[in-house]
């Protein structure tokens, strides 16, 4: 049985292609590529090639990305890829070294995309609990609703190579300085060891890596009031983490 092609959300349609070509373009191109099995047809030069080079580049990454959650980055290989993204090998190894090159990328690009929503969603926040409790919630929300990118995260990479290891440290560092940041507006004396940081934030991602190897991503959201707990806990104690408890 033939697996289901890759198909871009508009998201990431929106992220990548810019506002270089029209809603025209990119739509007869989604619409080329998915009757074409992720290749330009031949014979036709209605669209520009930079355009159809872009989508399948994206169509790869999707696919790792499903690949990488389906079968594990260690089982995966760029037959599996190239079979969800629709597209022929030549044209994988256009755009990518190797698997791991094509994971790499599509890490980075799954990193950035979490990144810019987790701070997104700080921004909102006028004190720091409720900037925590909204990063949280962009977390949480993310995992619900890109699960082959949050387990490509969260679990596969921890199966990878040393490189794509020292990504994913790299992650967890950028999130515990983010909320050692955050940290500094309660005005402790002394202020807070910046290990009590990277503490939570490891044990946040370790939680996570639990449920979602148990197969529990739809219910992910359901941490919230927990995952607050554990993060006010260290900073303003049991009275106050009890009050982020205690919300449904």
């Amino acid at each position: 049985m033939p697996l289901d092609r890759i198909q871009l959300s508009q998201d990431i349609l929106a992220s990548v292609v810019g506002d270089g070509w029209s809603p025209g373009q990119i739509d007869a191109a989604v619409e080329m590529l998915a009757s074409g099995e992720g290749k330009f047809p031949s014979g036709v030069r209605k669209l520009p090639s930079d355009l159809i080079r872009t989508l399948q580049r994206e169509r790869l990454i999707a696919a790792m990305l499903h690949a990488a959650a389906e079968l594990g980055y260690r089982e995966a290989n760029v037959q599996d890829v190239i079979e969800r993204a629709g597209v022929s090998r030549p044209t994988f190894y256009e755009h990518f070294t190797n698997k791991e090159d094509c994971f790499l990328v599509a890490f980075d690009a799954s990193a950035t995309r979490l990144r810019k929503r987790v701070m997104a969603a700080t921004r909102k926040g006028e004190v720091w609990r409720d900037r925590i409790r909204f990063g949280l919630e962009a977390l949480l929300h993310f995992i619900r609703s890109e699960p082959d990118t949050a387990r490509t995260l969260i679990v596969e990479a921890r199966a990878a190579s040393q490189e794509i290891a020292r990504r994913r440290v790299e992650l967890l560092d950028h999130f515990a300085r983010c909320l050692e940041d955050q940290a500094t507006e309660l005005g402790s004396d002394p202020p807070p060891n910046p290990v009590t940081a990277s503490a939570i934030v490891g044990g946040v991602e370790s939680l996570l890596y639990s449920r979602l190897c148990k197969g529990e991503g739809e219910e992910i959201e359901s941490l919230l009031p927990s995952l607050m707990y554990f993060v006010v806990l260290p900073y303003e104690g049991h009275a106050a983490a009890g009050e982020e408890l205690a919300v449904s």
